[in-house]
């Protein structure tokens, strides 16, 4: 399934209680909504994919592009510009330890942290270690 069509189910399922309510909502016939879905959007016509990413809120970056923008993602990279040096630290260390933990299994933690200025940690560790992963932390800020 392409990028896209999964943006546009994950937006159906979010914004809506059904993919007939939807389709309602968009005034497209159900049965080339339930089509787009289970064939992927690209297959279907131009005006259909625009008014559904237009009722759905997903722009695209660039007609190429593999990466489209959906209403939270595009309030999220607004704040993140509007933020300092340490702002943009702190969401990008952040974001670094979510990505990772959700690329490792459920039973275990693998993380960074990096304190403003230079100072760096890492742990792995079973989730039921949380208590080490805080001693981590504190030992990384009294390093500075």
């Amino acid at each position: 399934m392409d990028n896209l069509t999964k943006i546009v189910r994950t937006e159906i399922a979010r914004q809506y209680k059904s993919v007939r309510q939807f389709a309602f909502a968009v005034n497209i016939p159900l049965s080339t909504i339930n089509s787009a879905l289970h064939n992927g959007i690209g297959g279907s016509s131009f005006d259909t994919v625009v008014q559904i990413c237009k009722v759905l809120g997903i722009k695209a970056l660039s007609d190429d592009s593999a990466f489209y923008l959906t209403d939270d993602t595009q309030t999220l990279l607004t704040q993140y510009a509007q933020l300092d040096s340490y702002g943009r630290h702190t969401v990008a260390t952040v974001l670094k330890v979510e990505a990772e933990r959700c690329q490792h299994s459920v039973n275990s933690f693998a993380g960074q942290a990096a304190a403003f200025g230079g100072s760096f940690t890492s742990v792995n560790l079973p989730t039921n270690g949380a208590a080490d992963a805080v001693d981590a932390l504190r030992n990384l800020k009294n390093k500075e």
